[in-house]
């Protein structure tokens, strides 16, 4: 088993933010950011199969869709990309894009590609910290201003753009209109609670994306799967001998791991490739920590595993 810090790599985009406090201290100032990738400390271990970013967003991003693993492949990417979000903060007005609003033929996609009226034909709504969000390949999407979230993903770099405000990047039109599923996004699953401290966000046939909450003072034991990611929304605790604190994320190599909870408690989201939550990922240890339901821990009911299907 190992536990490591994760290295940050922050990444500039001309849709970032400055300053990106409280989350991390890099400075912004001469070149926005909009990107924080979690990775591997040791640069010389195996590409991970997710890749866990934090987001932030003072403009709209490129209305965007991403590839399947069979299309990805056929052009040499090891993968395609599925990913999810979880809403950290959102201004009032912040707005997310997802799916269409109608089903369109890819002629008349590639059309509106052409003359921009992708914009309006992005099914657009408002967003709210807490949200969740899968994002199956295939799906046209596009983040708003104001808002700062947290994206897991496979671990993949195929985006095709399809607009981009005007930014004078590439886009990707035959690749893109190749790729879309030109229709309205089927409603998703919701966050489903397992315990009172964990919750299933997303369960995925490539990933489960949970949340813990841990109240202060406890003691827990995570039992990790080959590649656990766990980044710090809120409080501190040490994992293994690894402190960290808000904005920090660690890696555990599988094995089990202490979690000792500061004194203000731990707000966590956890990230594994699977295609169910583990029932005993998190086990309890002494008495500080007996809040989990009776009933429910240790055991995890049967959750839809989101696919990449549309209607």
């Amino acid at each position: 088993m190992s536990i490591e810090h994760a290295s940050v790599r922050a990444v500039p985009k001309p849709w970032g933010v400055r300053d990106l406090q409280p989350w991390s201290s890099v400075d912004g100032t001469s070149d926005a950011v909009g990107e924080l990738w979690f990775e591997r400390a040791d640069k010389n271990a195996q590409v991970p199969a997710l890749l866990l970013k934090l987001l932030f967003t003072s403009e709209p991003l490129s209305i965007q869709v991403h590839p399947d693993d069979t299309f990805a492949r056929a052009l040499g990417m090891p993968n395609g990309k599925s990913e999810a979000w979880y809403i950290i903060s959102a201004k009032p007005d912040a707005q997310i894009g997802v799916g269409l609003k109608h089903r369109v033929t890819p002629q008349q996609l590639r059309a509106s590609i052409a003359d921009g009226s992708i914009a309006e034909l992005v099914e657009w709504r408002p967003v709210a910290k807490g949200d969740v969000i899968f994002i199956p390949a295939g799906t046209i999407h596009a983040l708003g201003a104001g808002i700062v979230l947290a994206e897991l993903q496979q671990h993949s770099d195929a985006t095709f753009r399809l607009f981009d405000y005007g930014r004078g990047r590439e886009l990707h039109e035959d690749n893109g209109v190749a790729v879309a599923h030109a229709w309205p996004l089927r409603s998703a699953g919701h966050p489903t609670q397992l315990t009172n401290e964990r919750t299933v966000l997303v369960a995925s046939r490539y990933f489960v994306f949970e949340k813990l909450d841990l109240a202060a003072g406890s003691s827990w034991a995570l039992q990790g799967e080959q590649e656990t990611w766990i980044l710090v929304l809120d409080g501190h605790a040490a994992i293994g001998l690894a402190a960290v604190a808000v904005g920090q994320a660690v890696f555990l190599g599988g094995g089990r791991a202490s979690i000792e909870v500061g004194a203000n408690g731990l707000t966590a989201l956890v990230a594994y490739p699977a295609s169910a939550p583990i029932a005993s990922l998190l086990q309890t240890l002494g008495e500080a920590s007996m809040n989990a339901d009776p009933h429910t821990a240790g055991t995890v009911p049967e959750l839809a595993v989101l696919s990449e299907a549309r209607t």
